[in-house]
């Protein structure tokens, strides 16, 4: 079996892909700034050397909304080119390229970066995670009137799906884009936080308002969706059911 480096290997996406790898009896390399073995710091490079030498495989999850995934594509791939890596498997987000917000600026250039880097490369782009759903909505349930940006709709995906997929392809060659996958239902804001409301036995007041801004706009325009590729299964209050379920005593 393969050599497979798994960057950001210990958060909630890069966790599941490296469990579903192993489980297929791959050695698997866990990257991050606090892995015990191959501590890497995307940001300046260091321990990419060590911790690429004589693997075949990145799958790169790693990614900080905070700014900097473009750099740490650029250290990745100086790297990946030293160590001769085969391929490179990249998780990005539907939308990049059409909503203007900061984040997704960014990583629409680190695509760029990586199909320009002569590496075999597959990038798959997903729409958000039920997690990252659910955290908007706890931010936005902290006022006593839950206000919501008004006509902006998601189509949620599970991360369990999601990192079927990534193991999937991390084992197959390269393939450039993708076809983006999506979750099965696309559904406003609102009605998710409502959801999110309900599971957690609140009965409190959503509104809509509309916002300013050009990636609001991209939002209304369904920039982040992926209607034609509703591949996922897993729904939404499947996800908050077994939240709940987890955060039981």
């Amino acid at each position: 079996m393969s050599t497979i480096i798994v960057t950001g290997g210990t958060g909630t996406l890069g966790s599941l892909v490296v469990e579903r790898l192993r489980a297929a009896g791959h050695a698997v390399r866990v990257v991050s700034r606090h892995a015990p073995q191959y501590p890497v710091d995307l940001r300046d490079g260091t321990g990419l050397d060590a911790a690429l030498a004589g693997a075949d495989t990145v799958v790169h999850c790693a990614s900080s909304p905070r700014g900097g995934d473009d750099r740490a594509a650029r250290h990745l791939v100086e790297a990946a080119r030293r160590a001769g890596i085969r391929h490179l498997v990249h998780i990005s987000i539907v939308g990049v390229d059409v909503v203007p917000l900061r984040y997704y600026t960014v990583k629409h250039r680190v695509e760029r970066i990586l199909q320009e880097s002569g590496l075999g490369v597959t990038i798959l782009r997903t729409t958000q995670f039920h997690d990252l759903v659910a955290q908007a909505a706890a931010t936005l349930a902290r006022l006593p009137l839950v206000l919501v940006p008004a006509g902006v709709r998601f189509q949620p995906v599970a991360a369990e799906e999601v990192a079927d997929r990534l193991a999937e392809l991390a084992v197959g060659a390269p393939a450039g884009r993708v076809p983006d996958m999506g979750g099965p239902h696309t559904r406003t804001l609102a009605d998710l936080v409502r959801a999110y409301l309900a599971a957690r036995g609140s009965r409190r007041r959503v509104v809509e308002v509309p916002l300013p801004g050009k990636a609001y706009a991209g939002f209304r325009r369904g920039g982040n969706l992926a209607p034609d590729h509703a591949v996922g299964h897993g729904t939404f209050e499947a996800y908050l059911r077994a939240d709940g379920a987890r955060r039981r005593p």
